[in-house]
């Protein structure tokens, strides 16, 4: 397979999609809260947690703080709708059910511009998946997600003829902790692998890392990844070590090329030839929900369109940044426009 890092040559303008993209689909219920409320309620600050829906509205019953505006949700659906409204071409699998708030799910992915394995027929009777981010002042989000029946995303969901036609398969690390999500995510690998399609896996939290390292290994297969996205805690759990230079020699193993996110310094890229080290403006943090996701979309449409890993974190990187300034875990496709015109030239 032809390397990421020679990607002018290898994205043949004649596949359909520059991405296909795989994950949970939530709504996402947003609230400003503070760390008190977190400890009293015993919720693991800064990590994602699964709960039932009767722990979430527990939740949601004792919060006293700032609600806002509910909000298409999921970490691929993030970078997905930010690859499209940056200008790139994405089909993104996924499942809701045949209620409103799949319905608020399908209006908010379809109008980004995103097609879907989704319509208004085929959803299934239940409920679709909620989670309920919890941002406190330091900018830190803590999500309490309820899968409902994304859980059961499975093999049925992947349209096989459209990963084919993809550039790039985009796997979310989210997925392992269901196992019919991680068999559909090995699937769609193995579809993807025949087809010299490239194989992008985002680790997603610490905590999939944590418990579900074997998982993950699975969804890499015996072939490393053509690109892992994931931040620096995650790269330490993945690979057990103290510092992050030991780290990225035992992630090489498994991946040809990386993109780690390193908090406020920026991030630190290999392109499967050189490390590359994008440092990042200073900005006033008031909510991190997202920021990962649109770092990764950021950067996967400027590979799609020829750039190199500079150019590519020099986008993801100032997308981020834009995002943590405000509150919700999307920008708008204006500040995107913006975004793209100022940092891809």
């Amino acid at each position: 397979m032809t390397s990421v890092t020679n990607s002018t040559v290898f994205f043949n303008q004649n596949k359909k999609f520059d991405v296909y993209g795989i994950g949970n689909a939530l709504v996402d219920m947003e609230f400003e809260v503070s760390p008190d409320f977190l400890a009293k309620m015993d919720v693991q600050k800064g990590l994602m947690t699964l709960v039932d829906e009767e722990r979430q509205n527990t939740l949601i019953q004792n919060l006293n703080g700032v609600q806002h505006k509910r909000a298409g949700g999921g970490s691929a659906a993030n970078t997905m709708v930010s690859l499209a409204h940056l200008g790139g071409k994405g089909f993104y699998s996924c499942k809701v059910a045949n209620d409103e708030t799949g319905d608020f799910f399908l209006k908010d992915l379809t109008a980004s511009g995103l097609a879907t394995n989704l319509n208004a027929e085929n959803r299934e009777s239940g409920m679709t998946g909620k989670c309920m981010v919890m941002v406190t002042p330091d900018a830190d989000r803590t999500m309490n997600t309820f899968l409902g029946i994304t859980s059961t995303f499975a093999e049925k969901e992947l349209i096989a003829d459209e990963i084919k036609n993809s550039h790039m398969l985009y796997m979310e690390g989210y997925l392992v902790a269901s196992p019919t999500g991680k068999l559909a995510a090995v699937k769609a690998r193995e579809i993807a692998e025949k087809n010299n399609v490239l194989k992008v896996l985002t680790f997603s939290d610490p905590n999939m890392v944590l418990y579900f390292k074997d998982g993950l290994m699975e969804m890499i297969g015996d072939k490393p990844l053509d690109l892992l996205f994931c931040n620096e805690s995650e790269a330490l759990a993945f690979t057990g070590k103290a510092y992050l230079s030991e780290a990225i020699i035992e992630l090489k193993k498994v991946t040809k090329a990386y993109a780690i996110t390193t908090g406020a310094k920026g991030a630190t890229l290999f392109d499967g030839k050189k490390e590359i080290e994008i440092v990042t403006m200073p900005v006033t943090a008031v909510d991190t929900n997202g920021a990962g996701d649109l770092f990764a979309g950021a950067f996967l449409f400027a590979l799609s369109k020829g750039a190199d890993f500079n150019l590519a974190g020099r986008l993801a990187c100032a997308s981020a940044s834009k995002l943590v300034t405000q509150f919700g875990a999307r920008l708008s496709s204006a500040d995107l426009k913006v975004l793209k015109e100022t940092y891809y030239k």
